[in-house]
C-alpha cells in the first residue's frame, strides 16, 4: 500500500528540511520584527541624568536597603505548597484509573502503593503541624 504524499516526503528525510525550514522562518521573523521596532522606536534627545533614569515610585524615597533578606518562611511556604499541590497531582489520576485497575485485578497493589505514598505525606503534614514550620513570629 502506497503512503500519502505527506507521509512520504516526512518519511525520506523531508522531516528534517521541514524542521530546518520552520527554524529559518522563525529565526527570521524574529529578526525581522526586532529591526522594525528599532527603525520605529523613540529616539532619546538628551542623555539620561541620574535622576530620569530612576525607577519612579509615586514620589516616594526608596526605603528598602541593599542587603535585605526575604524571610526563611516565604520560601518554606512556597515549598510545602508546591509539595502538597504535587500530591493532589498525582492522587487526582490515580483515582480516575483506579476502577480499571480492580478490573485487572490489580487493585490491591495499587491501593497499597498509594497508601504507602499517602502515607508519606500524612506524616509530612503531621511534622509540619507540630514542628510549627509555618508560625510567623
Amino acid at each position: 500500500m502506497a503512503e500519502s504524499g505527506v507521509l512520504s516526503i516526512l518519511s525520506e528525510g523531508g522531516f528534517v528540511v521541514l524542521v530546518l525550514s520552520c527554524i529559518l522562518i522563525v529565526i527570521t521573523f524574529g529578526v525581522l520584527m526586532l529591526s522594525v521596532a528599532r527603525l520605529f522606536s523613540a529616539k532619546a534627545k538628551a542623555p539620561l541624568t541620574k535622576a530620569k533614569s530612576l525607577p519612579y515610585e509615586c514620589g516616594l524615597e526608596e526605603e528598602e536597603k541593599e542587603n535585605s533578606r526575604v524571610p526563611v518562611q516565604f520560601y518554606l511556604t512556597a515549598i510545602l505548597f508546591i509539595l502538597f499541590d504535587i500530591e493532589i497531582i498525582f492522587l487526582y489520576p490515580w483515582a480516575l484509573s483506579f476502577r480499571d485497575f480492580l478490573a485487572r485485578g490489580e487493585g490491591l497493589e495499587v491501593l497499597l502503593a498509594m497508601v504507602i505514598f499517602l502515607f508519606i505525606f500524612v506524616y509530612g503534614l503531621f511534622w509540619e503541624i507540630f514542628s510549627k514550620a509555618l508560625s510567623w513570629k
